[in-house]
């Protein structure tokens, strides 16, 4: 019987982590299509730079706007609003427009859906997991959704990889399919490489369609029910995912509601709670002026810069060295997080990215001279330091440093700053990659190594005992505003 509840939980976690999947499908999948994008609309570095980065100021709105509907609605509710947000968005940038006048709106606001829907689901889906897991398993079952977000972005980049290949079979049945769809919607006549990059996009509404059927068969959250007064189904949900002693754990769960709901008044923005949001806001800050959304949402550009352009099949195999060596270095991450410590992982990992982004950045400046094998190893050991450090560290950092009465609103600022920073990143680097990408990977380097010294003497470790433990080391409690 336990072995059975255990595969029933194991199930409903796959399935809500289907919408970490579909962040992360959604922000690499831009990479493989973004100087399609800009050639056939003759975009400026400018307007190229907000186009894709519109998905990212979706969910900036996203994050603030997910919290509402889930608690008045409940967490599957919300998801599956997620998933027709994903859909919406996939299929509008399926169907861009032709036109140079109307197709960079459309796209833009269809990529700005998706980001709404990313915003939504970075905070609804570790909700659900937490909500729905027990304690002794809780910890791995959350790491699934962090897992699943990279493993999208690897099956964007192979998905790009294989579109653009059989996209170039003249006569064969994709390549067919795909011109006589775009012939019945567009009402111009559309090239190869038109259609191409249309495909890419709409490629995610099949995992788009699996999320949302999978959601119809788990339960909702134990604690969003207890939440409404639906006692009895929390118990049966709580029973049919093996917690052990269910009774307990439903005084434990009204117990912590109660707490959350008395603190749900405390302000955070107080002095006692300067330390936590400085650690919260500066982690978040560097992990993103680390330049590793840069490099998902523009990998091919990047390999163009290093291989030479005119080698598309090249670039997108190279995105795929990307996706798989980040899904590696994430699985090896949650294996030594505890053991090593979360400051430690940054102080290493910082340190190693500095010389993986000097190293790119001085094959750049070479020019023609650039030794191609030199510069993608900075790229790849880049991606895998970032992914067993600052990667893994981010959120689980950020929820610990703050006290049980803020820790809602002190994640939410954490993910604010991120995905804020992750907007001003994407969009300016094509400016500055247009320039020099020399100067890209130089600054790169430069605020790893201000990371490095911020972790060296501001940045407390948080491993090991209990959240109480924390806000004593970090000098939390007995504060007063």
């Amino acid at each position: 019987m336990k072995t059975a509840q255990h595969r029933s939980l194991l199930y409903i976690v796959i399935a809500a982590a289907l919408g970490g999947f579909l962040f992360g499908f959604d922000s690499g999948v831009i990479s493989g299509c973004e100087q399609a994008i800009q050639k056939e609309f003759g975009l400026s570095g400018f307007w190229h730079g907000l186009i894709v980065s519109g998905a990212l100021i979706g969910t900036v709105i996203g994050v603030f706007g997910a919290g509402a509907p889930s608690d008045r609605w409940g967490r599957r509710p919300t998801l599956w609003l997620m998933g027709t947000l994903f859909l919406i968005s996939a299929v509008g940038c399926a169907f861009t427009p032709v036109n140079g006048a109307v197709g960079p709106h459309v796209l833009g606001w269809m990529r700005f859906i998706g980001g709404l829907a990313i915003g939504g689901v970075s905070v609804v889906v570790p909700l659900y997991i937490v909500e729905i897991s027990p304690g002794h398993l809780r910890g791995r079952l959350v790491a699934t959704n962090q897992l699943n977000i990279v493993f999208g972005i690897l099956i964007s980049y192979v998905s790009n990889y294989f579109v653009a290949r059989w996209m170039a079979i003249d006569g064969g049945w994709f390549n067919g399919m795909c011109q006589w769809l775009a012939g019945v919607f567009a009402s111009n006549p559309m090239t190869t490489e038109m259609v191409k990059w249309r495909v890419m996009l709409g490629m995610e509404c099949l995992p788009i369609a699996l999320f949302m059927v999978l959601l119809t068969t788990i339960p909702e959250s134990p604690r969003w029910l207890v939440r409404v007064g639906r006692k009895d189904e929390a118990e049966a949900v709580l029973s049919s995912v093996g917690y052990p002693e269910v009774p307990r754990t439903m005084v434990e769960i009204e117990e912590s509601l109660r707490e959350v709901a008395a603190g749900a008044s405390a302000r955070l923005f107080q002095r006692r709670y300067l330390k936590p949001i400085l650690l919260a806001f500066f982690i978040a800050f560097f992990n993103q002026v680390s330049g590793i959304n840069a490099i998902n949402y523009y990998a091919p550009r990047i390999f163009d810069m290093i291989f030479g352009k005119g080698s598309e099949m090249a670039s997108l195999a190279g995105t795929m060295g990307v996706g798989t060596v980040n899904l590696t270095f994430t699985i090896l991450a949650f294996f030594i997080i505890d053991k090593f410590g979360r400051r430690a992982m940054i102080i290493g990992g910082a340190t190693l990215m500095i010389l993986m982004h000097s190293l790119v950045a001085w094959q750049l400046s070479l020019g023609e001279k650039c030794n191609a094998t030199l510069a993608v190893i900075g790229i790849l050991g880049f991606i895998a330091f970032f992914a067993c450090s600052s990667g893994a560290v981010i959120w689980v950092y950020i929820s610990e440093v703050f006290p049980n009465a803020v820790r809602a609103k002190g994640q939410a600022l954490g993910c604010f700053t991120h995905w804020f920073m992750c907007t001003i990143i994407s969009w300016a680097f094509p400016v500055v990659a247009e320039r020099a990408g020399t100067w890209a990977f130089g600054f790169f380097a430069f605020m790893m190594l201000v990371q490095v010294l911020w972790a060296i003497f501001f940045m407390p470790e948080t491993k090991g005992g209990t959240i109480e433990d924390i806000e004593r080391r970090l000098g939390i409690e007995g504060l007063k505003d």
